[in-house]
């Protein structure tokens, strides 16, 4: 099993203190927390697409450029790049080019994002949310064949054999499917043979076992190998020395930033208890001790039929740079090995 971290590289006040850093420090911060991840083993580092005040990452294949000068093993992707709201093409371009500034260590994880400010701000029609991901995720994988296609479609202006360049060192340029909830998109990603990122941050991960169980069914009877429908899990997690310190380091600023969506989309507010709950061992937060959190997992991979790569989402919750680095060095180096020793294989497709 895959194991690395997601960040939103996010750019809110302290929710105790109020203090803030400026968006070049946190920048350096994030570029800081790569190195650190990549020194200490882990994977993969994902980095979000928001176009939003309190996210520094509308344009994460230029932040994990950066960090690609600076790493050597882990693999740097997009978590997700919001392909509705993007040319394709110019995905394609910037993460072949990302591809081969790191020496072969780009992916994308393309999906439709769980905000909508990139509609308007890109002259794109919300009703057609649905339409657009299909249409450019199908150009997205067509340019990934082929440097020069013949393609037409709704919303773009047709493609009549042009070139794409640069290409990528990867062939293929790995894409994985970025999905929430909805049968539609498991089954989608099964026929298309694609490796699965699924996004649980809240609930019961088991319940999330009868959609894997489609998106494998789908993938099987389209003919794609087995071993080829990875699952991935992004989930919201932390760690650190003691399971009460993990606790109260990430539940204040968690509890802020849900409570702020809530806010938007009739939510209540967070409270402690509910916080509490989705920490017990059938819950979706990954927030504890390194033992605690590596037996959560692996629990979560035998509930969910093996999963193949599983991504920390820490900056939800405004953490401190330390306590982040901090839990970055427990992961590598406390819970990935406690992981690899008890799935020394790929995990196992049932």
């Amino acid at each position: 099993m895959q194991i690395g971290i997601d960040s939103f590289a996010a750019l809110v006040p302290d929710p105790i203190t109020g203090a803030t850093v400026t968006a070049q420090q946190r920048i350096a911060h994030l570029l800081e927390e790569i190195v650190l991840a990549d020194k200490v083993g882990l994977d993969h580092f994902g980095l979000g697409e928001h176009h939003r005040s309190e996210y520094l990452d509308s344009a994460p294949a230029v932040i994990l450029a950066a960090a690609a000068s600076i790493t050597k093993n882990i693999r740097l992707t997009s978590a997700v790049t919001v392909l509705s709201a993007a040319d394709p093409v110019r995905v394609f371009q910037e993460f072949a080019t990302l591809d081969l500034v790191s020496g072969g260590r780009a992916e994308i994880v393309a999906g439709r994002g769980s905000f909508i400010e990139s509609f308007p701000l890109f002259g794109l029609k919300l009703e057609d949310y649905d339409d657009l991901f299909a249409e450019k995720l199908d150009l997205l994988l067509a340019l990934r064949e082929s440097n020069h296609i013949r393609w037409s479609g709704k919303h773009r202006a047709p493609l009549t054999g042009q070139g794409v360049f640069p290409r990528p060192l990867q062939n293929p340029l790995p894409v994985w499917l970025g999905v929430g909830g909805t049968p539609e998109s498991f089954a989608r990603a099964g026929m298309l043979g694609l490796p699965l990122m699924v996004a649980i941050i809240g609930g019961e991960p088991h319940r999330f076992r009868p959609l894997i169980d489609l998106y494998r069914e789908a993938g099987k009877r389209s003919g794609h190998a087995p071993e080829s429908l990875k699952v991935g899990i992004h989930a919201l997690g932390y760690v650190a020395d003691t399971d009460q310190q993990a606790s109260d380091d990430f539940f204040p600023g968690y509890a802020e930033a849900f409570t702020k969506i809530g806010k938007e989309r009739g939510w209540p507010p967070v409270t402690r208890g509910q916080f509490e709950a989705l920490r017990r061992p059938t819950g979706a937060l990954m927030v504890s001790d390194p033992e605690a959190v590596a037996s959560k997992l692996l629990q979560m991979n035998e509930a969910l039929g093996g999963i193949s790569r599983i991504s920390f989402q820490m900056s939800v919750a405004a953490l401190r740079h330390d306590r982040l680095l901090h839990a970055i060095e427990l992961l590598g180096t406390k819970v990935a090995p406690i992981i690899r020793k008890a799935l020394p294989e790929p995990a196992t497709i049932e």
